[in-house]
């Protein structure tokens, strides 16, 4: 009798009787599912969803007679029904491929927790703490085969899945789908935790070398039956079936090989143990054969994992390694000799070893490389694509968009080098007549897309395609240029207006949308969308990609344009030119908004002027990026053009809110303060509110060097921010005739919401002037709060109200955020300020963040002292910035810093600096400290305090610090204040060191 057959007879006659509590027909129906597959005289595996059918119905939970839900009971049909489920993983030998594809991780972890239970695995019990050789050979397997599968579910996680399309939405599914997801999750999270011990199994398992059993339909029948009828043989060597030690040996192997390399994405020294697992498994497999394992390998993919192993471990000087192209490759990818690459590529070209795939990757590389800065690799991706483009012809693949990109405008260097790569990928002397066919076709197919008579002339000279057509060929391909020579000389003739562009023959619309979307040549834009419409009036091609986003105000205006072609040309060159300018990119910006100012100016006014103010942005942008960035003054026109937007009076224009915070900005950046203040029309402020904002800050700040009793603006500017910055109390009566107190409303009186003012409007602000106003009142308005316990500090601070009438009004939580917003914005244009500095440190400071307060502080110290080589000037630290600099040294457990910084202060602190000295559990650096110390009172007192402690040699630091000649009383005041000087810059910078 064979084992299936035997498997068959036994799981028949142990099949337990009706199990209580439960549904007849569906015991009846689960049992016969089951009998239905293994009672064929040859049997498909069971449908793997059986597991899923008996273990949903035995983790079912169960309702009490409260309508209380319980957890599922662990009665006898419960217990069956596992025994089902792992009946058919029996049946199926325990192959974890065919289980892993057709289970969830959810279900496949409750199938293998039953194995581990069912094999007498104790709950709860660290497999790494057990020995594995002292185990019964199927509970051994059981342990293997759970941790076997916590590495590959963690391996298989790392690996990018592709999204299944959803169908109509259903809430009973969708909610199954959600909390599917949240348990495989936290199983995966469990699974991560614990891979360093499942490793530890499994390279304990090597060890073992001796065969193994794992349980089939057999041995779980027996485990099944009552104890008194067990007679032993599933505890014994024999039980089950066998797996020897070689088998077990390479599919471990191969496991750990796996989760190694997936580790050194992070850790490149885990890819030698890789490297070994990986070889390790190919020798066993060549040593036993493939065909004799119970549990398959992918060799191919093994033969992928040995191959990335081989270039990830290899080293510079390794010449046997050198040998293969792909570490040839990786070699000059690290090393930056990118030509290098070139070569590979074509001498491949021939031989045609390196994939599709490896290539593809190669170029995405470059490409990024490319697009990070290096303009250098612009010449490399092309080459390198140009190498592709010739090997996917030659082995009759279809050609890349990136190809017909980079040959949007052909110059004579890349037809040459195109040239040069045809001829060196093909021997025409050993070439088949297919390879021949599909380069001539490349190459006349080249000729029919040039636009310009000359380049197509280099390729048909060619000796290479003169060799591959024949001369009928040649001729006929010449006359069909010469017909088209009008339409293609029209790229030497001067483009007189935007619409003499002819379109070209049109192409597969795909390619055409692609094109569209990564064009930002104006003309080529029009060229393409006049082709798709010549083959679809049905699509709005303004919508084929979700990154082109026009503002709403524009949009409805856009909308409205009757002709298709206008509207998505319209909407197209205005969104990317939007984009280009987002992403700085203020050449392609100006090209796409000039392009849609022509177009526009013959058939709207009102999309006219929205482009000219759109312009008029962007050269505010590309000054203040170019030549603004250097301190040059914009020229007198852009200033004469900002002043006309903000002056402008036409209705009906849609206006973005935006450009009205940038021209005032700009004003202000530029100290065009006269204007602003003297000659800006009344209505304008009265109607504006960010000019009414300008006008008052420019005012502020022209004045500032004057007298206190001028500073009437300051109040005016201090009065509208209280304003802005306020919250009104509204009452309301709700619908049973009660009156409720609505709070935190923004203030109908306020000009600009809170939001816009602290951070989209300030935001452009580069004058440092002007941002040193505004951040002193923001902090004046601050620290007006009855309960602030700690202040800010700031220049100018003494021109602004210290109080307000009604403070309950403002809202201090968003002044708050405006102040931290403000300086962290001030401090990116100008990091070198000390007084920002120590705004940003005292705001830390009073959020509790004192190892940050220190760091800025110390910074503000630094900037402006030369890293501490000059004095520090007495109004950057003053004595309330010391106070606090030992407060954070207190809080942080520095004493002895506190001591020093005791110094620091006009007068000595001894109290706090005994008292500081005193501490005993001190996080500072202590007696290396005491060189720092200046203050004779402060060593005198030090002395005496190790000699109570009987710290003999702290004591002997300390006197020697004393008995510096240096520090003697006797001594002239100069010496003495350069000897405090030179301690001051050495302790200041070792503090900054520490804490920078």
């Amino acid at each position: 009798m064979s084992a299936e057959a035997a498997d068959r007879e036994a799981a028949t006659s142990s099949r337990p009787c009706t199990p209580p509590q439960t549904s007849w027909f569906e015991f009846v129906l689960e049992e016969a599912l089951l009998e239905q597959h293994l009672q064929k005289p040859s049997p498909d595996p069971p449908p793997v969803q059986l597991i899923v059918q008996f273990l949903e119905q035995a983790s079912k939970p169960s309702v009490n007679e409260q309508n209380q839900v319980q957890p599922p009971p662990d009665n006898k049909r419960n217990r069956i029904l596992k025994l089902l489920a792992l009946k058919v993983a029996a049946h199926l030998k325990w192959d974890l491929d065919v289980l892993e594809k057709s289970l969830s991780v959810p279900v496949l972890n409750m199938l293998l927790n039953e194995l581990l239970c069912i094999s007498k695995v104790p709950p709860g019990t660290k497999h790494v703490d057990v020995d594995l050789s002292s185990l019964p050979p199927t509970t051994a397997m059981a342990i293997l085969l759970y941790n076997r599968w916590a590495i590959r579910t963690i391996v298989q996680s790392s690996f990018p899945v592709k999204q299944v399309k959803p169908g109509p939405p259903q809430l009973n599914v969708m909610n199954h789908i959600q909390q599917e997801k949240e348990l495989t999750e936290n199983i995966l999270k469990v699974l991560k935790e614990q891979a360093a011990d499942s490793i530890l199994v499994l390279e304990g398992a090597l060890k073992l070398n001796k065969d193994l059993y794992v349980h089939t339909i057999r041995t779980l029948d027996l485990l099944a039956m009552e104890p008194g009828m067990v007679n032993g043989e599933t505890e014994s060597s024999t039980a089950g079936l066998k797996i020897s030690a070689e088998e077990i040996q390479c599919q471990v192997c191969y496991d750990l090989g796996a989760i190694y390399f997936q580790q050194g994405s992070t850790n490149t020294a885990v890819h030698e143990k890789a490297k070994e697992k990986f070889f390790k498994t190919k020798e066993l497999i060549a040593k036993n054969g493939s065909s004799s394992l119970h549990f398959t390998i992918d060799e191919e993919r093994l033969a992928g994992y040995c191959q990335a192993c081989e270039v990830l471990t290899s080293s510079s000087d390794d010449a046997s390694q050198q040998a293969t192209p792909y570490s040839k490759i990786h070699s000059c990818m690290k090393s930056g000799k990118y030509q290098d690459i070139v070569k590979i590529f074509l001498e491949d070209n021939l031989t045609l070893s390196l994939p599709e795939q490896f290539r593809q990757s190669v170029l995405r590389e470059l490409f990024q490389k490319a697009q990070q800065g290096n303009d250098a690799l612009d010449e490399v991706c092309f080459k390198v694509c140009v190498c592709n483009t010739v090997c996917d012809v030659l082995q009759g693949r279809i050609i890349d968009i990136q190809f017909c990109q980079l040959f949007l405008k052909p110059s004579k260097e890349k037809i040459d080098f195109l040239l040069e790569v045809c001829s060196g990928s093909i021997d025409l002397e050993n070439a088949s007549e297919e390879l021949k066919r599909r380069m001539a076709a490349f190459l006349k197919n080249l000729c029919l897309g040039m636009e310009d008579l000359q380049f197509v002339f280099m390729i048909s000279s060619h000796e290479l395609f003169i060799k591959l057509l024949k001369d009928d060929e040649r001729k006929l391909l010449i006359d069909q240029m010469r017909k088209r020579s009008p339409r293609i000389n029209l790229c030497t003739k001067p483009v007189t207006s935007f619409y003499d562009i002819p379109a070209s023959a049109s192409v597969n619309i795909g390619q055409l949308e692609h094109q569209l979307i990564l064009s930002v040549d104006p003309w080529r834009i029009r060229q393409i969308l006049i082709e798709l419409h010549g083959m679809t009036s049905e699509r709005q091609f303004w919508m084929i990609s979700n990154k082109w986003e026009v503002p709403n105000v524009y949009g409805n205006v856009i909308l409205g344009i009757k002709d298709s072609l206008t509207r998505d040309l319209v909407y197209i060159l205005m969104a990317k030119g939007l984009h280009c300018c987002a992403i700085k990119d203020f050449v392609h910006a100006k090209q796409l908004f000039a392009a849609c100012l022509e177009l526009v100016t013959e058939f709207s006014p009102k999309l006219r002027q929205v482009m000219l103010n759109e312009m008029l942005l962007l050269d505010i942008y590309t000054h203040e990026a170019g030549a603004g960035a250097s301190g040059e003054r914009p020229p007198s026109d852009l200033i004469s053009r900002v002043r006309g937007y903000l002056e402008m009076r036409v209705p009906d224009i849609p206006l973005r809110q935006v450009i009205a915070e940038e021209c005032v900005a700009f004003l202000l950046n530029w100290c065009e303060n006269e204007y602003l203040t003297m000659q800006v029309p009344l209505p304008l402020v009265q109607t504006n509110p960010y000019v009414k904002l300008g006008q008052l800050l420019a005012a502020t700040c022209k004045e500032l060097p004057g007298p206190k009793e001028s500073r009437r603006t300051a109040k005016d500017l201090w009065e509208v921010v209280v304003q802005i910055c306020s919250v009104s109390n509204q009452h309301k009566r709700g619908n049973d005739g009660r009156v409720s107190l609505i709070k935190h409303r923004e203030s109908t009186l306020g000009i600009m919401y809170r939001y816009f003012m602290g951070i989209l409007f300030f935001c452009p602000l580069q004058e440092p002037l002007v941002l040193t106003t505004i951040l002193s009142l923001f902090v004046k308005l601050h620290n007006v709060r009855e309960d602030i316990v700690n202040d800010i500090a700031a220049e100018h601070i003494s021109i602004w109200p210290s109080s307000i009438p009604n403070l309950q009004s403002v809202d201090f939580e968003a002044v708050a955020i405006t102040v931290k917003e403000l300086v962290s914005y001030a401090l990116t244009i100008n990091a070198n300020n000390h007084f920002w500095l120590i705004i940003q440190a005292d705001i830390y400071f009073a959020t509790n963040q004192y190892s940050a307060a220190l760091h800025y502080y110390l910074q503000a110290g630094a900037v402006c002292s030369d890293f501490f080589n000059k004095m520090v000037p007495p109004d950057v630290y003053t004595d309330q910035v010391i106070k606090r600099m030992i407060k954070c040294c207190s809080l942080l457990n520095c004493h002895t810093q506190v001591a020093i910084l005791c110094q620091f202060l006009r007068e000595v602190d001894y109290k706090t600096a005994f008292k500081a000295l005193q501490e005993q559990n001190s996080h500072d650096a202590m007696d290396s400290y005491y060189e720092y110390i200046w203050d004779v009172t402060i060593l005198e007192y030090l002395t005496y305090l190790h000699h109570k402690r009987g710290e003999t040699d702290k004591r002997q630091i300390a006197i020697k610090a004393i008995g510096q000649t240096e520090l003697n009383a006797s001594n002239p005041e100069e010496v003495l204040q350069l000897a405090a000087q030179r301690r001051k810059k050495k302790f200041l910078q070792a503090m900054a060191k520490l804490y920078f």
